[in-house]
């Protein structure tokens, strides 16, 4: 029974499975190796190829751009032109002096602008040179004019022209380096009128770096072809053994060519910034070394990974099975009540996830358990409080008192609107089967049934003012959320006042909020005092967070300070903001504002409703 037992065990059923799996693995390799190697390396080597030649030719553009660039910074070179210009047209020998300066001196920018520029040739129309070189300055070819090269400037239409690499100076006769050389038309860009041609001779070094990166064996040789099958450029040293590139496949736009039907494998691609086309060649035997090679490691690369699977099937299994069996017994305990435990591993990401997942959510349901038993205990209070604020002596007494005056003076059809209107009144505060929530319509009913009641008690001395949007009548929100802030409104505001007061309610939108809003023209607040009722609510919010002190919070009997008196004002307008945070959040609830001897407005904050939902 033990072995069995100890078989079934998870440590012992990954080891036997990583064990097995491993075996397959490798002996499937082993099996499918002679059929697959080949292709895999060609494949391999054939995108290691493509890679290389479009970085090549990516790094080639740029190169290219960049003398671009420069030519177009010359042609676009406003104080050169005119210096040109004039030089061509203005007899004055000193002034012709001095423009020729400035002219090199442009031309010297351009040049030490870069490392890789040996020459900078501007040749006008008129038959004027201008140069800057290293080492042979102003030591040009006067039979230019007939030149290949002069003739291609020329024929363009102000498109750069590759002149490609060249084995010396084309220009300058004592510069016989080898040189990668360009060239554009020059125009006065104001009447688009022709000016003369400008030359640039850089070192070819940076281009056939480039090139060097196609090659992917000892054997692989590179080169730079133009749309005529002529050389422009390559690294290799014996160029006697150029191949006939007219037979070579070519790309026909920015694609890649890749072609290993022949003893070679063969990779070409465009360059975007001229009409050439580098190809890389590789022999076949150079691919098929690495095959060979390959096969050898292979036998030996099998031992090995039977030796390591075994060690890592153990190791592997004994991480996993550890944290596991932890958890599980912390699960035990969460099962039997106790929510206090974690779990603390190092393991694999996956483990270590669950093991996370799994003490978030135990913190999780204590924490909502504590969130429970004080919502049901707010709740309670609430109630309690709400039937407290209805049924206090001094309402009563107004109000018996005013029944009692009313009777005296026979007016039965206003004593039937205040005895209804308390009868509505008692029956909403002490109707909580379903539980605390209400809809704005409701609250608004409750407080149309009050105001009846203050209506007639205070003849006249109080207006209403209701303008509510229908579209938020259904508006869900904590029961008896007005009737504490209109309570406060009649009695510390309104009542107090000698001449008529207006109390107002209506509703605004406010960026994602809707505020609720009880507004009067009464006697307003102190500033001392209202400062204490926003930092008790600015309190009760941030105890919101802190369950225990907000337990706390919730059963202390809060006073606040008026005229050197303490006094209860404010507590109902606590109790409705800390029920509106339960329910909605603690970035909504109550916001008092006041100016004394003007009036105060108190604002219910809740999120807005979603539309058709």
């Amino acid at each position: 029974m033990r072995v069995t037992r100890g078989f079934n065990s998870i440590h012992n059923r990954l080891f036997m499975l990583f064990i097995s799996s491993m075996l397959v693995l490798v002996l499937l390799v082993s099996v499918l190796y002679y059929q697959k190697t080949t292709q895999i390396i060609h494949t391999k080597i054939s995108d290691l190829a493509q890679k290389n030649i479009s970085q090549t030719v990516g790094l080639f553009d740029l190169l290219l751009q960049g003398y671009d660039s420069i030519t177009k910074s010359l042609n676009s070179n406003f104080e050169m032109l005119r210096l040109i210009e004039d030089r061509d047209t203005n007899p004055d020998i000193t002034a012709s002096i001095l423009n020729e300066r400035t002219i090199t001196n442009i031309l010297g920018a351009i040049y030490y602008s870069r490392d890789d520029i040996i020459g900078i040739h501007v040749i006008t129309n008129a038959g004027k040179n201008y140069n800057y070189e290293r080492g042979f300055d102003s030591v040009i070819d006067m039979n230019y004019s007939s030149t290949d090269w002069y003739k291609k400037l020329q024929d363009s239409s102000g498109e750069m022209v590759w002149l490609g690499l060249v084995q010396g100076s084309v220009i300058n006769q004592f510069q016989r380096d080898p040189l990668f050389v360009f060239g554009r038309k020059l125009f006065d860009l104001t009447d688009h009128r022709e000016i003369g041609v400008m030359l640039i001779e850089t070192n070819p070094r940076p281009i056939l770096d480039a090139l060097s990166n196609v090659t992917i064996s000892p054997n692989s040789r590179v080169y730079i072809v133009d749309r005529e099958n002529r050389l422009i450029a390559t690294p290799a040293e014996d160029k006697a053994s150029t191949p006939t590139f007219s037979g070579l496949p070519r790309p026909e736009g920015n694609e890649i060519v890749i072609d290993d039907r022949t003893n070679q494998l063969i990779v070409a691609a465009n360059a975007k910034m001229s009409d050439w086309t580098v190809f890389g060649l590789t022999p076949k035997e150079d691919i098929n070394a690495e095959v060979v090679k390959t096969r050898e490691y292979l036998y030996v690369v099998i031992v090995v990974l039977i030796i390591l699977s075994t060690a890592l099937a153990s190791l592997i299994s004994q991480n996993i099975a550890s944290p596991l069996k932890l958890l599980i017994r912390e699960m035990k305990q969460v099962e039997m009540g106790n929510f206090k435990g974690s779990v603390t591993v190092k393991s694999f990401e996956e483990i270590n996830s669950l093991v996370s997942s799994f003490n978030r959510m135990v913190n999780r349901m204590d924490e909502l358990i504590e969130r429970i038993t004080l919502a049901n205990m707010s709740e309670k209070n609430a109630e309690l409080q709400a039937l407290q604020s209805q049924v206090n002596p001094h309402f009563l007494y107004n109000t018996l008192d005013m029944i009692y005056w009313m009777l005296d003076e026979r007016e039965n059809d206003r004593l039937g609107k205040v005895i209804l209107a308390l009868s509505h009144m008692f029956r909403y505060s002490s109707d909580w089967q379903e539980a605390s929530k209400t809809t704005l319509q409701q609250e608004l009913d409750q407080m149309r049934h009050y105001m009846t009641i203050i209506e007639n008690r205070l003849e006249g001395r109080v207006r209403t003012d209701i303008r509510i949007d229908p579209e938020w009548l259904d508006v869900v929100l904590p029961k008896m959320t007005l009737q504490p802030i209109i309570e406060n409104a009649v009695k510390y505001g309104l009542e107090p006042l000698r001449e008529p007061g207006v109390l107002s309610v209506y509703a605004q939108v406010h960026e994602q909020e809707l505020h609720i809003i009880v507004s009067d023209n009464g006697a307003g607040i102190e500033p001392n005092l209202l400062r204490q009722m926003q930092d008790r609510l600015l309190e009760d919010a941030r105890l919101s967070g802190d369950l225990n002190a907000y337990k706390a919070g919730d059963n202390a009997e809060t006073q606040l300070v008026e005229g050197g008196k303490r006094t209860r004002r404010g507590i109902g307008l606590t109790n409705v903001h800390r029920r509106i945070a339960l329910m909605f959040g603690d970035a909504y609830g109550l916001r008092i504002q006041s100016t004394q001897d003007v009036g105060t407005t108190v604002i219910v904050a809740m999120p807005l409703p979603r539309r058709g939902g």
